[in-house]
């Protein structure tokens, strides 16, 4: 599936569709280059499951932690690292987390549980290109979610 994101409202409809349609757990990979938008689409998505104050990216912290109904969420950036073996010293339990969202998930692939949903985000003219991929059955449902339930009516799937 392939969607057009004029601006951060369509971003931000995209994450809301992308939050009330999530099954759970869900883990989603984030993909693109620098500034084409993952975290911009990574906060739409939390602020839609609730996430209040400042979400911050973990450009620099690897991982930030949220509540949400049912345990937390999980928003990871591992840019900087430069092995899969650094995400041991995260501390990251996969049974505490209800969403994981992943951006640069390349470098840490080996130490990751797999995704459901792959979104490839870049730059297009203003806006962003996104193409959103499911992996497995949990991904399949989810896609088929949001087209089923009308979730991405005014935005521009091509």
């Amino acid at each position: 599936m392939q969607v057009f994101l004029p601006d951060s409202e369509a971003t931000a409809h995209l994450g809301r569709a992308l939050a009330v349609t999530r099954p759970r757990p869900a883990i989603v990979h984030l993909q693109g280059d620098l500034g084409a938008g993952k975290s911009t689409l990574a906060r739409a998505l939390l602020r839609a499951l609730g996430v209040e104050g400042p979400v911050r990216s973990p450009t620099y912290t690897l991982v930030e932690r949220y509540p949400v109904e049912g345990g937390e969420a999980w928003h990871l950036d591992l840019y900087r690292i430069g092995d899969a073996g650094e995400l041991d010293f995260l501390g990251l339990d996969g049974d505490e987390a209800v969403l994981w969202l992943v951006e640069w998930p390349e470098r840490g692939r080996a130490a990751l549980p797999p995704p459901d949903l792959t979104a490839w985000l870049q730059l297009e003219g203003e806006g962003r290109a996104l193409r959103l991929q499911a992996h497995g059955a949990r991904g399949e449902a989810w896609l088929a979610a949001l087209q089923a339930g009308g979730y991405l009516r005014g935005l521009s799937v091509i």
